[in-house]
C-alpha cells in the first residue's frame, strides 16, 4: 500500500494552493527520486518552479485545520484539504486535492517521509546531505560532475580551496580517469575533502596501534576526557554496537576511526547530557517552584501594532512546549468576544477559536498544565460568553474548583495538574469562592483594577514626555501619535465589573494589584499572580533582590514587555529568571536572542515547558541575592574553559556570488550579572567548510545553577554589521565535558544539519 502511495506521489498530481479566501492556484505537485524533495509548479510559470524538502516539514494536518482552510469549508470539504506546517517560522502551505482518495494518500505518504528522515541515523543524514549537493552542483543533470562543477560546488560549500589542490583531489577520486565524477567516486572526494585532522588528532592520542581503539583505549578516553566515571566499561561496549560501522571491528570489540567520529557526532557525543533530555526532575513541587515557558501576546504573528491575529500563534507556540498563553479579550460583534491587541490595527479573532485550539494543542508535547492568561477588556455580558465557551469547549480539561475540594496552603505541582487548564484572570474573591455554599451566589461584582492597565498607561505617558521633550520644534514624531492612542483609551479607574461566571474560572492564579514585597508577605494569599511590565521588574529586582526571589518562593510572578516594543522585540529574561520570576512572558513570533534563551533554558526536562528552580530560590527563607551570589551560604563558583577547535560545514548566509564566510564564534555566558561575559575566538578568512581556531576561552561563573552558555558564530565583516551564521544555547548544568560536537541552530531555532562546532569542555571548582 505505502509502495503504490509513493509511486503515485512520484508521478505528481494537480493540487490547488490556497493563501486566502480568493487566492486558490492550481499547482502541479511531485515527489522527486530521491523520496525527499517535492517539486511544483505552476502551470503558466514556464520553467519556474518550487521546492521543498520534507525535512522542513515539521506535521502535515488533516481537513480544515488553518484558517485559510476554514474560511473556504464551504467550497471545499474537509476530507480533500491538509496543511503543511514547517518548522521554525516558515508559513503553512494549505493544500485541496482533487478527490479525498489523493488527499488521503499525499497526507499518509508526507507523514511516512517525515517518520523516515526522524529515524535516520547520523551516517543516513550525512549521505543525504551529501546526495543533495551533488545534485546542485550537477547543473547538466547528467548524473557525472566535471571539474568546473566541482569549482562551483566548493563556492557552494563554502570552501576556498586552490585550484591545484582542488585539481589533485578531483584526481585522486576519478578513479574511473573518466575526467568526471559519478556518485562514489563524489562520495570519495568529499571524504578527502572533510578529513577531520583535529579528530583524527584525538583518535591516535588514545589508540594504542594508531589505527583502531581497543575496548580499553575507548574506556581510557571516556574516563580521562569525557569524564564519564559511572558503568565506563560497559558505556564503551555499547558505543563500540552503536556507532562502530565494521562488523569485523565489532566482533573484535574495537572501534575505528569512522566509529570514533560517528559517535562525536551522535547526540551521545554532543554538548547536551542525553541523561538530561527526558523528564528527569522533580514535578510534584508546587507551581511557584518552576520556571515556566510562557508567552505574550501569542495571537500575534508580527509587529504589535499592525500584525496578523491567528490561532495558529497558539498552535505554535504550544507546540514549542509552552505552558502558559496570552489571550486579550475584548467585546465583539453578534454578541461573540473577539481577541486581538486592543486599540491597535492588529487583525482580530473569535475568543471561542482561541478556546477550541488550545484545548486541541494543549497537551500534544506536554501533559503538563497550560495557563490561559486572560486580560480582560469584556462588558459582563460577554464575559458570561466567555466563560461559557470555556465550560463548554473544554470540559473536564478546565480546572473548575480546587483539587482536594478546599482552600489549601499552597499551590499544587505540576504533576498534580497534569493534563490541566488553568485560567489566570481577576477574581471576585477569594479561592473559598469555588469550594461550595461559602459566599452568596451573586450574578457579577466588582474588582480592583488590575496593574497590567495602569503600568501600560505610566510607560507610554513616559514615552510621550521623553519624546516630547526630544522633540525638534515643527517636527512630528512618528511615534507620538500612537502612543497618544494608546494613552486615551486607557482611562484611569479604579474598578471593573466582572462576572461571576468567569470569576469562577479562576482558581490558583488570581491577577491581583501589586504593592509591596512588605506587604505582599503579610497579606497575600498563595492563589495570587502579580503581573510587572520588564521596566518595573527590573527596578524591583535592583532596589530588593534578595526579597523579590522569596516572593517569587511563595507566589506566582508574571513579566511582560513594555508598550515600547510595538516590533514585537524581546528583552532580555535572564535577568527575571534571576529573580526566580516563573512566567515570564516573550514574543514567541520573534527570532533572536530572548527565544535563544528561552529555547536553551527549557531544552531540559523533556522540553515540556518546566524547569525546576535552584532549591535556593524554593525556600522562603533564602537570602540568596543574584547582584551579591558570594554571599549565598552555599556559595561555590566554578571556572568553565572551552577550547573552540574547528567548525564543520557552516551554511553560507551572504547571497553574493563568490561570497564564502569568514567565521568566528562568540561564548556568551548568560546568568547573574556578576556572570554575564563574552568571548570570541579570531576569525578565519574564507574558510566555512573546516575552519579550526583551537581557541580556548575561560569564564568564572558564580552562580553556575542558573547559568546559559549560548555559542554564535558570525560572518566577519571589518566595515559593517557581522552576519549571523547560527546558535546554540545550553543549560550550564547540562553541558557534557570532555570532546563534544555542537550542532548548530538557524535564527528561527531549527537544525542545520551537518553544520556543528567541535570543542573541549572543562568544568573545574574555584
Amino acid at each position: 500500500m505505502l509502495l503504490q502511495i509513493l509511486i503515485s506521489m512520484l508521478v505528481g498530481a494537480m493540487m490547488r494552493k490556497i493563501k486566502s479566501r480568493t487566492w486558490k492556484k492550481q499547482r502541479y505537485f511531485k515527489l522527486q527520486d530521491d523520496c525527499m524533495t517535492i517539486w511544483y509548479k505552476s502551470k503558466k510559470a514556464g520553467n519556474a518552479h518550487s521546492t521543498f524538502s520534507v525535512s522542513e516539514v515539521e506535521a502535515v494536518r488533516e481537513g480544515h485545520q488553518s484558517e485559510v482552510l476554514l474560511s473556504i469549508a464551504n467550497e471545499f470539504p474537509a476530507n480533500r484539504c491538509f496543511t503543511l506546517v514547517f518548522r521554525g517560522r516558515k508559513g503553512n502551505l494549505d493544500l485541496v486535492a482533487e478527490s479525498a482518495e489523493e488527499a488521503q494518500s499525499w497526507i499518509r505518504g508526507i507523514r511516512k517521509l517525515i517518520e523516515n528522515v526522524e529515524n535516520m541515523g547520523e551516517r543516513e543524514k550525512l549521505d543525504q546531505w551529501i546526495s543533495d549537493w551533488f545534485k546542485k552542483a550537477d547543473k547538466d543533470r547528467d548524473g557525472r560532475m566535471n571539474f568546473k562543477e566541482v569549482r562551483d560546488l566548493l563556492k557552494m560549500m563554502n570552501v576556498d580551496m586552490n585550484e591545484h589542490h582542488a585539481l589533485r583531489l578531483f584526481t585522486l577520486a576519478d578513479k574511473s580517469c573518466s575526467g568526471s565524477l559519478e556518485d562514489d567516486e563524489f562520495v570519495l572526494f568529499y571524504k578527502m575533502l572533510t578529513q577531520r585532522e583535529d579528530v583524527l588528532t584525538v583518535f591516535q592520542e588514545f589508540s594504542s596501534d594508531g589505527q583502531t581503539l581497543s575496548h580499553r583505549d575507548l574506556e581510557d578516553f571516556l574516563r580521562e576526557e569525557q569524564l564519564e566515571g559511572d558503568n565506563v566499561q560497559q558505556h564503551a561496549m555499547h558505543l563500540i554496537e552503536q556507532y562502530e560501522p565494521s562488523e569485523t571491528a565489532k566482533m573484535l570489540n574495537i572501534m575505528t576511526f569512522d566509529g570514533f567520529l560517528m559517535y562525536l557526532s551522535s547526540t551521545e557525543g554532543s554538548i547536551f547530557n542525553p541523561q538530561q533530555r527526558g523528564i528527569y526532575q522533580n514535578m510534584t513541587l508546587p507551581l511557584c517552584h518552576y520556571f515556566i515557558s510562557s508567552s505574550h501576546n501569542t495571537y500575534l504573528m508580527e509587529d504589535q501594532l499592525r500584525g496578523q491575529s491567528s490561532v495558529e500563534g497558539y498552535i505554535r507556540a504550544l507546540n514549542r512546549g509552552c505552558r502558559c498563553v496570552e489571550v486579550d479579550c475584548w467585546d465583539g460583534p453578534s454578541g461573540e468576544p473577539i481577541v486581538y491587541h486592543g486599540h491597535t490595527f492588529t487583525s482580530k479573532i473569535l475568543f471561542k477559536d482561541v478556546v477550541t485550539t488550545v484545548g486541541n494543542y494543549a497537551f500534544k508535547v506536554s501533559e503538563y498544565p497550560v495557563i490561559l492568561s486572560i486580560e480582560n477588556h469584556c462588558s459582563v455580558e460577554q464575559q458570561r460568553v466567555m466563560a461559557r465557551h470555556l465550560s463548554h469547549i473544554l470540559g473536564e480539561k478546565l480546572l473548575r474548583k480546587p483539587l482536594d475540594g478546599h482552600a489549601s496552603t499552597g499551590l499544587p505541582s505540576p504533576e498534580n495538574l497534569k493534563g490541566k487548564i488553568l485560567v489566570k484572570a481577576k477574581k471576585i474573591g477569594g479561592l473559598e469562592e469555588n469550594i461550595g455554599a461559602l459566599v452568596e451566589d451573586s450574578m457579577s461584582g466588582e474588582v480592583s483594577d488590575d496593574d497590567d492597565v495602569a503600568e501600560m498607561e505610566e510607560e507610554n505617558l513616559h514615552r510621550d514626555s521623553v519624546r516630547g521633550r526630544r522633540k525638534r520644534p515643527g517636527v512630528a514624531h512618528p511615534f507620538l501619535s500612537v502612543q497618544s492612542f494608546f494613552v486615551s483609551f486607557h482611562p484611569k479607574k479604579s474598578k471593573q465589573c466582572l462576572s461571576k461566571e468567569l470569576s469562577d474560572c479562576v482558581i490558583y492564579c488570581k491577577s491581583f494589584h501589586f504593592r509591596s514585597f512588605k506587604h505582599s508577605q503579610m497579606h497575600s494569599k498563595f492563589y495570587e499572580v502579580a503581573s510587572f511590565t520588564e521596566s518595573k521588574a527590573r527596578k524591583y529586582l535592583k532596589e530588593s533582590g534578595a526579597e523579590f526571589v522569596q516572593h517569587n518562593s511563595r507566589q506566582l510572578t508574571r513579566v511582560y514587555p513594555t508598550g515600547f516594543r510595538t516590533d514585537s522585540s524581546n528583552f532580555h529574561p535572564q535577568e527575571m529568571w534571576n529573580a526566580g520570576c516563573q512566567i515570564v512572558a516573550l514574543n514567541f513570533q520573534t527570532a533572536g536572542e530572548g527565544m535563544d534563551l528561552n529555547d536553551g533554558l527549557f531544552s531540559q526536562n523533556g522540553c515540556c515547558g518546566y524547569v525546576l528552580k535552584p532549591s535556593f530560590m524554593r525556600q522562603t527563607k533564602s537570602g540568596f541575592d543574584p547582584e551579591t551570589p558570594q554571599k549565598q551560604e552555599d556559595y561555590q563558583p566554578v571556572l568553565l574553559t572551552i577550547q573552540v577547535i574547528s567548525g564543520q560545514q557552516l551554511p553560507k548566509v551572504n547571497i553574493k556570488e563568490g561570497s564564502i564566510v569568514d567565521p568566528l564564534v562568540r561564548v556568551e555566558i548568560h546568568g547573574v550579572p556578576m556572570d554575564q561575559a563574552k568571548q570570541e575566538t579570531r576569525y578565519i578568512e574564507n574558510n566555512g567548510f573546516n575552519p579550526v581556531w583551537q581557541d580556548s576561552l575561560r569564564f568564572t561563573i558564580h552562580t553556575p545553577e542558573l547559568a546559559l552558555v549560548r555559542f554564535v558564530v558570525e560572518d566577519y565583516d571589518k566595515t559593517s554589521k557581522n552576519d549571523f551564521v547560527g546558535q546554540y544555547t545550553v543549560p550550564l548544568t547540562c553541558m557534557q565535558q570532555g570532546y563534544r560536537h555542537i550542532h548548530l541552530l538557524s535564527r528561527d531555532g531549527t537544525s542545520i544539519p551537518p553544520s556543528s562546532l567541535f570543542v573541549h569542555v572543562r568544568i573545574t571548582e574555584v
